[in-house]
């Protein structure tokens, strides 16, 4: 592939629900360019973007790929993202490197979740965008519903162009409205001049007089003419259309079928014409040699920068680096400063990647995206730049994964190759975290809902060779107690030669900081236990509060003074008293009226006004207490509330599932608070089980 300049260069990201067509448009793409003799299909599992066996095993996108297109001389950057919720990772990352969006929505199907959330997407990074309607080749699509649900959602920026010529329910050509002509199709990708239709006619001046309307809203000399009954031309209309698309006040809507290829030539041409180039976008960073702002702004004639958004780990072709060109012209013989890790990169050679396949470039001009393989201290993120002038991008913000699980290795001896596995699999997805809680001896996998986290389970099987089984995680519990106790233990033994003599008096009571494990205060007089025993009484406590007497949790908020004992001048060691305090502290605490302490979080989850009272029930089911609502923009609540951390397994699902995909949530922890005695009487039997 030719080099190509900035203002050559499209970066398209392709947006939308799950099964809505934009894998199949990609392949459709690909075939109407000339970059391929044959379409892929997805049910086939051969096309170019679904490279992972994961994704051609199930049938859907789970990666981003990218896909660069040849079209009217302009090189067209497609980064093709995953529908389904669970990838939002991908799709962020998409689109922090896309400078335009392409919303896909299913004639069929209609106006979904996805496309809401793509549309959202959009307005927080500040994309132009197009909607293309797809599957217009099958019997019960409607263009005219899309259409009318689109501006009732999002007001009279939705401007169609195109309109469908049906016969008999199925597409036979369609109506350029610019043009105000009719075109037929003739063959895969191709088209000739035809008549308009008679029973299009009304329609066609409905959707032409609102196109026409938006034209002459840009500027106040088109405003006269279109008063005046004059007519724009051609050039004028998309003259107009270019500068409305780039300021977000028009989205053009355009309409296909992928499997026969129809309307995909039209779209290219609008993705060239009406899409800025990267160097109409701006970009900052700081530099971080003279500390000023740095603004790449994507011009070539600047130092080099590039920021890492992706990054691909692949165990047959390698680690590969997704970089777009933030300014400068790169060049395989480049030495990089990577200003993250502070670590110089040699990249030796650039690819342009198709899916998975790459191609070697010579280089890569500012704006473009490439790929550059085996930077060994470089990660998702990362800005590269020059030693000279070291830059600094702000990282792309991600969505944070709330859904966990434990995992062990289901393989003894393996426990490396996992940990070894997942780090790969962490550098290649920035939404997937292992974590290792040491407090409850056990193994975290977090994702973005259960899907998320069953796809990597089995990627990591068939990629790596490497398995884990997935389990519910123990809640961090808490122990402490609510009342006074007073002991007197005494440890003495015997055994031939020196023997064990440790004697403490000691009281217990609450604290009342539950942030602390325990406070030790020592008020012995005359000697009873000599100071430097003192250390060993308090080391008994250190262990003794690791794991509680009631249930094996770590024990929390406990007072223990020490006021009397006794000592024998020839039998008594530090080993004594340790062992002395143990059990002091074990019979005390079981006395002091012991309770379980049960972590809470604050919610905060956001729907759509219409199911603010499900998810607030479903909430009081689960034991949260709801503290508010706010109002926010998009006609969206916010419900805050207090629930249990073991309120929270399965959530993700279920608020999915009530909300048709619309609600999402995040929390942080707040506190500790006793169990109910239900929840008590269940862990206790469930300790006093495992150690049966």
């Amino acid at each position: 592939m030719k080099v190509y300049r900035t203002d050559e260069i499209r970066n398209v990201v392709l947006l939308g629900h799950g099964g809505s067509g934009k894998t199949s448009l990609v392949e459709a793409m690909l075939y109407v360019s000339g970059a391929t003799k044959r379409m892929g299909k997805v049910s086939e599992s051969n096309t170019t973007s679904d490279f992972d066996k994961e994704e051609q095993k199930r049938g859907f996108s789970i990666s981003t790929s990218i896909v660069p297109i040849e079209w009217e001389k302009a090189k067209i950057n497609i980064l093709d993202t995953p529908g389904y919720f669970d990838f939002v990772g991908e799709v962020e990352e998409a689109v922090s490197a896309a400078d335009a969006a392409v919303i896909v929505v299913s004639g069929k199907a209609g106006v979904q979740v996805g496309t809401e959330k793509a549309w959202e997407l959009c307005e927080k990074y500040h994309l132009p965008r197009m909607i293309y309607v797809t599957e217009m080749d099958v019997d019960d699509a409607s263009f005219r519903q899309v259409v009318e649900d689109l501006t009732a959602r999002y007001g009279k920026k939705i401007a169609p162009h195109f309109q469908p010529i049906r016969e008999n329910e199925k597409l036979v050509g369609y109506i350029n409205i610019i043009k105000n002509a009719g075109r037929r199709y003739t063959g895969i990708g191709q088209r000739e001049e035809c008549e308009i239709p008679d029973y299009c006619q009304e329609n066609l001046q409905t959707l032409r007089d609102s196109l026409m309307e938006a034209v002459a809203e840009t500027s106040e000399e088109f405003m006269e003419r279109y008063f005046g009954g004059e007519e724009f031309s051609v050039e004028e209309i998309r003259a107009a259309m270019r500068t409305e698309v780039m300021g977000g006040d028009i989205v053009p809507v355009a309409m296909g079928s992928n499997i026969e290829a129809q309307g995909v030539a039209n779209l290219l041409s609008d993705i060239v014409r009406f899409f800025p180039s990267p160097d109409k976008r701006s970009c900052a960073g700081i530099n971080r040699t003279t500390n000023d702002i740095f603004e790449g702004n994507y011009d070539f004639s600047k130092a080099k920068t590039a920021y890492v958004f992706k990054t691909m780990v692949d165990p047959f072709i390698g680690k590969y680096s997704f970089v777009k060109v933030c300014s400068g012209v790169l060049k395989g013989d480049d030495v990089l400063f990577n200003a993250t890790s502070e670590a110089e990169e040699k990249p030796g050679k650039l690819y342009i990647m198709s899916g998975n396949k790459p191609t070697e470039v010579s280089e890569l001009f500012a704006g473009d995206i490439g790929a550059i393989a085996k930077l060994a201290n470089t990660k998702t993120g990362d800005t590269l730049s020059t030693k000279n002038t070291q830059v600094l991008y702000t990282k792309t913000e991600y969505s944070v994964p709330y859904t966990y699980m434990r995992y062990r290795v289901k393989n003894k001896g393996e426990e490396d190759k996992v940990s070894q596995s997942l780090a790969r699999m962490m550098a290649e997805d920035v939404t997937l975290k292992a974590v290792i809680d040491s407090e409850n001896r056990q193994s975290l996998l977090y994702g973005m809902g259960d899907q998320h986290l069953e796809i990597a389970v089995s990627k990591l099987l068939s990629r790596y060779k490497a398995e884990i089984v997935l389990e519910t995680p123990k809640v961090a519990f808490r122990e402490t107690i609510r009342k006074n106790s007073d002991v007197d233990t005494k440890y003495k033994k015997q055994s031939g030669g020196h023997g064990q003599y440790g004697h403490v008096k000691m009281k217990f009571e609450p604290s009342g900081d539950l942030e602390t494990p325990y406070v030790f205060e020592e008020v012995v007089v005359g000697g009873a236990v000599p100071k430097n025993y003192f250390p060993a009484v308090e080391k008994g406590l250190q262990d003794s509060v690791v794991k509680g007497p009631l249930a094996g949790y770590p024990v929390v908020g406990v007072k223990a003074i020490l006021y009397d004992g006794s000592y024998h001048p020839v039998d008594s060691s530090e080993m004594a008293f340790k062992t002395a305090t143990c059990q002091a502290f074990k019979k005390g605490f079981m006395e002091a009226s012991p309770v379980l302490l049960e972590p809470i979080v604050s919610l905060k989850v956001t729907v759509p006004d219409s199911y603010t009272g499900d998810v607030m029930g479903d909430l009081n089911k689960r034991r949260g207490r709801v503290l508010g609502m706010n109002p926010i923009a998009g006609g969206k609540q916010v419900i805050e509330a207090d629930i249990p951390m073991t309120g929270l397994f399965g959530y993700c699902t279920i608020l999915r599932s009530m909300t048709g995909g619309r609600g999402t949530y995040e929390y942080t922890f707040a506190r500790y608070e006793q169990a109910p005695s239900d929840v008590q009487e269940k862990e206790i039997a469930a300790r006093a089980a495992a150690e049966a």
